[in-house]
């Protein structure tokens, strides 16, 4: 079974597991997985059985359904800008979409959440806007008042989503009773977010060279 083939077997694997957890809550909530070597994508809505083999130069052209067009269009326009991304989740869990709430953004406050998401950006109202606020190399965001979320792997994609969820949690329930949220010191938000690209810029190239990514290991 070639890579491209064991992407599409797990697929359902994954959105099963999103689901289980509640990461994936939205009506129109996506996944999706990029085929690395190609210019294609394995995706499909939250309610589909299997996926669709789209490419995301011509995702928005490729698919019938204007609602799903646009939520298509999301995934494809951040594969095409970000190199270093293999697997997207669109329409996160309940404390996610909270932050719409709350400013639609988060401070970097916990460690792993540095580590891993990086630097939250502004929220987003197309993919166009998406696309810029994920520039500075973070995992996250709000586009349209939900949460779409990277990963360079699958897996990756999956721990994402479950540490997005338990941060935005802390955050909200914070916030709404007046508590002071404050951001990790300047200095260990660098170092984090260092680190976090340069399992970035190791990503895009496995992804050029037709092959995945390796899962990133300790901190």
């Amino acid at each position: 079974m070639n890579t491209e083939e064991t992407l599409q077997k797990h697929w359902p694997e994954l959105r099963k597991r999103l689901q289980a957890k509640c990461l994936l809550a939205t009506d129109d909530a996506s996944l999706s997985l990029r085929i690395p070597g190609s210019d294609a994508m394995w995706f499909g809505l939250a309610s589909d059985i299997i996926p669709r083999r789209v490419s995301w130069r011509t995702a928005s052209r490729d698919t019938e359904v204007g609602e799903v067009s646009e939520v298509t269009e999301v995934h494809a326009a951040v594969y095409a800008a970000r190199a270093d991304v293999g697997a997207i989740g669109l329409g996160g869990g309940a404390f996610g979409c909270c932050l719409a709430d709350f400013g639609g953004t988060m401070p970097q406050v916990f460690d792993e959440q540095a580590r891993h998401l990086g630097p939250m950006g502004p929220a987003a109202a197309s993919a166009g806007e998406a696309v810029a606020s994920l520039r500075d190399g973070g995992n996250v965001l709000l586009v349209q008042g939900r949460p779409i979320c990277l990963g360079m792997t699958a897996m990756r994609l999956a721990l994402n989503l479950e540490l997005f969820e338990k941060c935005a949690k802390a955050y909200v329930l914070s916030v709404a009773g007046g508590g002071r949220v404050r951001a990790l010191p300047w200095i260990v938000r660098l170092v984090a977010n260092r680190r976090l690209a340069k399992d970035g810029q190791r990503a895009a190239k496995r992804f050029l060279q037709g092959q995945l990514p390796e899962e990133s290991k300790g901190y």
